[in-house]
């Protein structure tokens, strides 16, 4: 099927502000060999869309320099070779790129199902960070039944998921958020205890609440800032997995006696670039170990507000301020 026609998209006339996307009309997004083309019905709005439009975050050089990363809606095309996906199907994905248009195309390996009963608007507030919350917390630091886990920025799109499906699998769930309003939301998603990190040390409630010990695994967006504290926090054979830097990449005057005194490990990654076939394992698992907790409402997304495709700026906006809970997710239809 080829697709002609024209599309909206948002178009960066340079970097900076919000203020330098504007809404722009150009050729309908083509599929590759491989790909899907979804007609667009929702898309969220996700921390690495801020980096990319500040140009701190370039995208990869087969991606899309359009911004977003998570979209759901209709597939209107099939790239070659795509045989697990049907025109017609309503689906969200994990996008390279092209995310804030009309029409986008990915990888067909990088979509999934509506979960049953849900619209594009909840869909579309799932791929981003239940990609990165599967990879990070479960695939690499090995999250399982039984363990305990410091999530940093509760209240946010990642931290809500990784909150609900840490406490999903049977872990014991500790959160920081910047505010009362912020912990109480942490603690309703299933939360054991939330640490209003502008009135407590993080280190010294963990450590009270555990007896001690320490949390088995830290997911971290904040990086050098908390990265000594991270290592205290941490139980011996402890994990701490850093998937931002929002606190600064770079770790002055670091001590590294910890990771060999409790033998702890650190990791982390960025899910952009991944291969297709690790984007499409992540997709695998979502599929057959989460999407049945979607599907059951044992967890849900958490979406802030939703706002018209041409006020992106002004979900930008909001972004920066970090005074959200949840996801921020554009409407396009």
């Amino acid at each position: 099927m080829s697709l002609s026609k024209e599309m909206r998209y948002v178009e960066l006339t340079g970097f900076g502000g919000p203020e330098v996307m504007r809404l722009a009309t150009g050729p309908v997004a083509q599929p590759r060999a491989g790909e899907v083309v979804v007609e667009v019905e929702a898309a969220g709005v996700n921390r690495p869309d801020v980096a990319q439009r500040s140009g701190n975050y370039p995208p990869p050089k087969d991606a899309s320099p359009i911004l977003g990363l998570e979209v759901a809606g209709r597939v209107v095309a099939l790239g070659e070779g795509v045989t697990d996906v049907t025109i017609g199907d309503r689906v969200c994905g994990l996008a390279n790129g092209g995310g804030y248009a009309e029409y986008c195309a990915l990888p067909a390996g990088q979509v999934l199902a509506f979960p049953k009963g849900y619209d594009a608007v909840k869909a579309a507030a799932l791929p981003e960070t239940f990609f990165t919350v599967w990879a990070n917390l479960f695939q690499m630091a090995g999250l399982t039944e039984g363990e305990s886990v410091l999530i940093h920025g509760g209240s946010s799109g990642i931290g809500t998921t990784a909150i609900q499906l840490a406490s999903a699998f049977g872990a014991e769930v500790y959160a920081t958020a910047g505010s009362a309003e912020k912990c109480r939301a942490c603690e309703n998603l299933g939360a054991k205890h939330a640490i209003n990190y502008r009135e407590e040390d993080f280190v010294e409630v963990i450590k009270a609440e555990t007896g001690g010990r320490g949390v088995d695994t830290i997911l971290d967006m904040i990086g050098a800032d908390y990265f000594n504290r991270n290592l205290s926090a941490l139980a011996r054979d402890g994990c701490l997995s850093i998937i931002a830097f929002l606190g600064g990449a770079v770790a002055e005057k670091a001590n590294l006696s910890p990771i060999m005194v409790k033998r702890l490990t650190v990791t982390g990654s960025t899910m952009r670039p991944r291969t297709a076939e690790e984007k499409r394992a992540i997709r695998d698992e979502l599929r057959d170990q989460v999407w049945p907790l979607l599907e059951a409402g044992k967890v849900a997304p958490v979406i802030h507000t939703v706002l018209p495709f041409d006020q992106v700026a002004e979900a930008h906006r909001l972004m920066e301020t970090s005074t959200h809970i949840g996801k921020i997710i554009l409407d396009l239809r």
